[in-house]
């Protein structure tokens, strides 16, 4: 990491979020007991890493053909898609994106789902599909207990949502209960995932080495292959060999085995969020707390008198003020040009920052950007290993990996460190995991029936 001209006093006290190897080959451990604990039948209910069965044995082989539907639920906005694949590896989409207003995020579960029901229901008229009944894949990016391939119990709402009625019941049938009141349209849920889920179907449609998908965006997650007699959790015929396995690996940490890369900074960020003592690992990763960890840390700096001669803002005070996005702003700044930085000090009323202000605030950027990197990377190699195949492709998407400039080549260069030389890897940025993923399990349920 570039450290030139950085004021000492910052370089000491961060070196509590520059993690050593020793630390990262720990976690990869870890990650490990973690994984095998939430694998076993008889340990999953005291796991914290709880992979979860995605009932997704088969992947694409590039013969799926017909149109598709997709519906992908993972924050504030939703899609809804509709593809057309043909035999050679060529398809068609059209898609349009719909906002979920906020009393609808916490109104009931009855609200949110006729919504959505409505807003499918305008999309199949406008692409001419009102009529025709088709099979729709499910995206939803919430921690989801499967008992089918079709039937996911909502664990728990994340990412600012709290509708209720929701919680413990199963969110394909909510789904087919809000299209059934209508009694306009005709759909059938043919799979229900998450993002990581549709990120490794995604990839391996046009990779067959693709075992990996991993999300680094407003959260954080992954799922793998896993051999099906390891996952003890899946009860059904074991005549496929394998089985992705949904790790939610976010909540890694809740049983404390995380604090030992942990930080008082992560601790306030915890403290503060709205599910307490949850989701360790991806509030020390996550898009949605990236941009609040570097606020506390230039906080202290200030307060501490070591930047902005310790003359804040009220902007920079108010928590969740400093944006994810201002982090790859800053750092997309050419070394020693502060254009960048000095227009997202401006927006937080800091336009008194000097030079040396700007090159340390950066620094702190590098140090949680880069931590949250390596930690992914952590992750990522305990599942290279488990996949055991090389090579493997890394199917990754979310907005962090895509905007930030310079995290997938901190991963490139940590887990090519981290792994042995005969595991070979490759990590491809995923092109509408959520979306093309769902329609291909949709299409390969179809395909496989």
């Amino acid at each position: 990491m570039n450290t030139e001209g950085v004021a000492a006093v910052i370089r000491e006290q961060c070196q509590d979020l520059v993690l050593t190897d020793e630390q990262l080959q720990e976690l990869v451990k870890r990650f490990n007991t973690a994984i095998e604990l939430g694998l076993g039948k008889n340990t999953n209910a005291k796991a914290t890493v709880k992979c979860f069965c995605t009932f997704v044995q088969d992947l694409p082989n590039g013969k799926e053909r017909g149109k598709f539907l997709a519906l992908d639920l993972g924050g504030t906005n939703f899609r809804v898609l509709i593809i057309r694949l043909d035999a050679n590896h060529h398809f068609e989409m059209q898609s349009k994106i719909y906002t979920i207003p906020q009393n609808i995020m916490t109104g009931s579960g009855k609200q949110l789902f006729d919504h959505i029901a409505e807003c499918l229901a305008n999309f199949m008229s406008e692409n001419d599909v009102f009529t025709e009944k088709l099979p729709l894949g499910f995206t939803f990016s919430f921690p989801l207990e499967q008992v089918g391939l079709c039937k996911g119990i909502l664990q728990t709402w994340t990412k600012g949502f709290s509708c209720s009625g929701v919680v413990d019941t199963d969110v394909v049938a909510q789904l087919e209960a809000a299209i059934k009141r209508r009694g306009d349209i005709e759909i059938e849920v043919c799979g229900i995932l998450n993002d990581t889920t549709g990120t490794l179907m995604s990839c391996c449609w046009k990779n067959p080495n693709c075992r990996i998908g991993v999300i680094v965006g407003t959260g954080c997650n992954a799922c793998y292959t896993e051999r099906v007699e390891k996952v003890e959790l899946y009860t059904g015929e074991k005549s496929k060999p394998l089985m992705i396995v949904n790790t939610e690996w976010g909540a890694m940490g809740d049983n404390k085995e995380l604090d030992f890369v942990r930080t008082p900074y992560d601790e306030d960020v915890d403290v503060h969020s709205i599910n307490p003592g949850k989701q360790k690992f991806e509030k020390m990763i996550s898009g949605m707390y990236m941009g609040e960890l570097v606020r506390l840390v230039v906080v202290k700096f200030t307060e501490d008198k070591v930047l902005f001669e310790g003359k804040g803002s009220s902007k920079l005070s108010k928590r969740g003020n400093f944006l994810t996005k201002y982090v790859s702003d800053i750092e997309s700044d050419k070394r020693g040009s502060y254009t960048k930085c000095k227009q997202v000090l401006n927006e937080l009323d800091l336009g008194h920052a000097s030079d040396q202000d700007c090159i340390n605030v950066r620094y702190i950027c590098e140090c949680i950007s880069r931590r949250a990197a390596h930690l992914t990377s952590a992750g990522t190699v305990c599942l290279v290993k488990r996949v055991g195949t090389s090579p493997v492709t890394v199917g990754v998407d979310g907005s962090v990996y895509r905007f930030h400039p310079n995290f997938h080549d901190l991963m490139v260069e940590k887990m090519t460190q981290l792994l042995d030389k005969d595991l070979k890897f490759d990590l491809m940025l995923s092109e509408d995991g959520s979306g093309r993923g769902a329609a291909l399990v949709a299409a390969v349920a179809c395909r496989t029936r």
